[in-house]
């Protein structure tokens, strides 16, 4: 009985410890989580963004968990090019939300007649996605390292505490965002948006810059 109770122990610790793990890393805002944050807001292919985000989530994670994390390490230039080509990526997003800014445009919410094409939004959120650096760092680096440590069934769990962070973070962003709806039909809200998505794109930018 002591044993089993040990074990449930066990298991419920390592798969907390990769869940928090996880969902420490995930909920900084970021490119991507600004992005699900507005899909979901003008009701645009919510579930297939959410799901695209959260399938190379839990991706990443199993690949830096299994080892790729370790081997990663030992060429990090190839860090180096991802960065200098995340912080193009990031600043040509921040220049195109302070664009929007200036537009006069009234942007409906509740009604809107036509959505997006769902090939375009489907290649938006894999670009946002995989060329963010700070992906590839939260996810094959920094969980890929912890995780790596274990074997087997531990592994394993850990791996299970961390994607389940990142599912209930995905779906819980893009469909929690709805309560937001009446307060962003005003377009000074979505101003608002625009001004803090490109400061934090050029924020990001520039710490990843300090990092090479």
């Amino acid at each position: 009985m002591i044993l089993l109770t040990l074990k449930k122990g066990c298991v419920i610790s390592l798969f907390l410890q990769g869940f928090l793990v996880s969902f420490g890393l995930i909920v900084a805002i970021g490119a991507q989580n600004v992005y699900v944050l507005k899909k979901g807001l003008l009701k645009e292919h919510t579930f297939p963004i959410a799901l695209i985000c959260f399938l190379l989530d839990a991706t990443l994670i199993i690949a830096g968990v299994k080892g790729v994390g370790k081997i990663l390490e030992l060429y990090p230039s190839f860090f180096i090019y991802i960065t200098w080509f995340g912080i193009t990526f990031l600043s040509i997003y921040g220049f195109i939300a302070l664009k929007n800014i200036f537009l006069t445009q009234k942007m409906k919410v509740i009604v809107k007649k036509e959505k997006s094409n769902l090939a375009r939004t489907i290649l938006s959120t894999l670009a946002i996605s995989l060329l963010n650096p700070h992906v590839y760092l939260d996810t094959m680096m920094l969980i890929g390292s912890i995780g790596s440590h274990l074997r087997g069934f531990e592994q394993n769990l850990f791996i299970l505490g961390a994607i389940s962070a990142s599912f209930i973070w995905f779906f819980s962003l893009a469909y929690g965002s709805r309560v937001l709806i009446p307060l962003f039909t005003k377009p000074l809200t979505w101003k608002l948006l625009d001004l803090f998505t490109a400061f934090i794109m050029f924020f990001i930018a520039y710490n990843f810059y300090k990092t090479i």
